[in-house]
């Protein structure tokens, strides 16, 4: 694929960029997923452009450059596969190319493992802590030297409404190991970042409508899923107060986003 053509500068379209948000580049990977398509589009209004990252899905991911620029925001597909070693960081330097810089990073890249723990294999647990911990590792380390010679910076990593808790997950355990690594990772580098005016956090959904179904609810009968379960948009509200000026305190916080889901 060839490079999209560089912006300079990043300002909403017909009109001259009158805040600092307006000039803003966020990157959102995966962003052709559920969660990654609300998160683009809510955060869309709030910068100058929107890096939007695929794997797979090209035509998904034009449709939400497109979405974004009827809110009158430059946006640009780009793709890359994360799990594979130097991508991330190629990644990035894509988009700095193209955009000048990343002043807001959303990790949403990362698969979902619902097995017996038993069944599980070491292929698996090896995979699953590679992509939800060293992909969103690697593009941290890339995006954050700039984000601290600029003195402002938003890194936002998607989790799991259980993470951190030293309990049994019968069924999810792999994923939630690496979902409670993610966090750890999070809170160092929200600790090193403190002063540069950056500020690094987690976002971690629940049960979304939508997304995937727990093994608990999807055999048991009866249960009630209204009032249980979020929306993408929750999630992506969450993200976008996270990314803005006014969350600039908040920093090393796991925000859950579950409704009443506490399975």
């Amino acid at each position: 694929m060839a490079e999209a053509k560089r912006h300079q500068p990043i300002k909403p379209v017909g009109e001259k960029a009158n805040s600092p948000e307006e000039t803003r580049i966020a990157l959102v990977t995966a962003a052709t997923s559920l969660l990654g398509r609300a998160i683009a589009v809510k955060l869309a209004p709030k910068v100058g452009a929107i890096a939007v990252h695929y794997h797979r899905q090209k035509k998904v991911a034009s449709e939400v450059a497109e979405e974004i620029r009827r809110q009158g925001r430059q946006a640009e597909v780009f793709p890359a596969d994360l799990s594979l070693p130097g991508k991330p960081t190629s990644l990035v330097r894509r988009v700095e190319k193209v955009f000048g810089r990343v002043d807001i990073l959303v990790n949403n890249f990362g698969p979902f493992l619902e097995k017996p723990w038993e069944e599980t294999t070491a292929t698996e647990w090896l995979n699953l802590y590679r992509d939800n911990v060293l992909v969103a590792l690697e593009l941290m380390k890339a995006v954050l030297p700039g984000m601290r010679r600029r003195g402002w910076g938003r890194v936002i990593n998607l989790g799991f409404h259980r993470a951190g808790q030293m309990t049994a997950f019968p069924r999810v355990l792999a994923y939630a190991a690496s979902k409670t690594a993610l966090l750890l990772l999070t809170r160092t580098a929200s600790r090193s970042e403190a002063g540069f005016g950056v500020t690094v956090n987690m976002v971690s959904p629940g049960l979304i409508e939508g997304g995937e179904l727990p093994f608990a609810l999807k055999n048991e009968e009866g249960v009630k899923l209204e009032g249980v379960t979020g929306k993408p948009d929750d999630v992506a509200e969450a993200v976008a107060f996270l990314a803005s000026d006014e969350a600039a305190a908040i920093s090393g916080v796991n925000l859950v986003v579950a409704r009443t889901w506490k399975l």
